[in-house]
């Protein structure tokens, strides 16, 4: 009689797994199917002026520093084209961009890429050991959020990327992993203009 329980336990509690973990993924399929693009624009692409509450002056009043410890003016930024990227070692969409940005920022020598991490010196500078990355790093730290949302990602989401014009004017703004091909587009409007 008590192996019958035992085996009635596990078939129906085997069951029970089942049916938690298929109702988890079609809730996962059904939800991701009505998420946005990962790549979407935050403002409109480079026609029109980004959502009012974007603040460009948040970046370039905001000093963070360097892997080395140094701080460093963000206003130095200002003069050229730059595309800044909000990133964390933590995030993995983060991490699977950073080859892309540092192979366009070698292509494109005229236009300021900046990586501006929302994690701490010691993971940033672990990262880059195994990542290396010829663009500027800075170690925003979690205050860095609050750059981000002034920058107009009102949810604080990563990776978030910044394409300023040489006035320091936003020009674009994509929440999420950039795709090459994309950001080279934005990047060429973003000159020509």
């Amino acid at each position: 009689m008590m192996t019958v329980m035992k085996r009635r336990t596990v078939i129906f509690g085997g069951a029970g797994l089942v049916a938690i973990a298929t109702t988890a993924w079609f809730a996962w399929q059904s939800t991701s199917k009505r998420a946005p693009a990962a790549n979407r624009a935050v403002a409109l692409s480079g026609n029109a002026a980004p959502k009012a509450t974007a603040n460009p002056s948040a970046l370039y009043s905001a000093s963070f520093p360097d892997l080395s410890g140094q701080l460093v003016a963000l206003s130095q930024l200002k003069g050229r084209p730059v595309v800044a990227n909000f990133w964390a070692t933590w995030c993995a969409p983060c991490v699977e961009e950073m080859p892309q940005l540092d192979t366009l920022s070698k292509s494109l020598p005229d236009i300021q890429f900046v990586g501006i991490g929302i994690d701490t010196a010691a993971n940033i500078s672990q990262f880059v050991t195994k990542v290396p990355v010829s663009y500027p790093l800075y170690v925003a730290g979690h205050s860095g959020i609050a750059v981000v949302r002034e920058l107009g990602n009102a949810a604080g989401g990563l990776p978030f990327t910044v394409l300023l014009d040489a006035e320091g004017r936003i020009f674009d703004t994509i929440l999420g992993q950039v795709s090459h091909e994309d950001l080279q587009v934005r990047i060429t409007r973003l000159v020509a203009k």
